[in-house]
């Protein structure tokens, strides 16, 4: 479940990202694009990452 949603936030940051364009600016995947869905997806696993059992 963890390894789907990053996944998916990850492809949530690269569909709109496309898709918030103007048409005269094209429709490719740049690469600061790409960076920036990292970034998210690294973000989404950390954050569900399992905690520590407590003591």
């Amino acid at each position: 479940m963890r390894t789907f949603v990053t996944v998916l936030a990850g492809l949530a940051v690269i569909y709109f990202g496309t898709t918030g364009r103007d048409p005269d600016e094209g429709r490719g995947l740049t690469g600061g694009l790409v960076l920036l869905a990292l970034a998210a997806s690294l973000l989404v696993w950390h954050l569900t990452k399992p905690g520590q059992p407590a003591k």
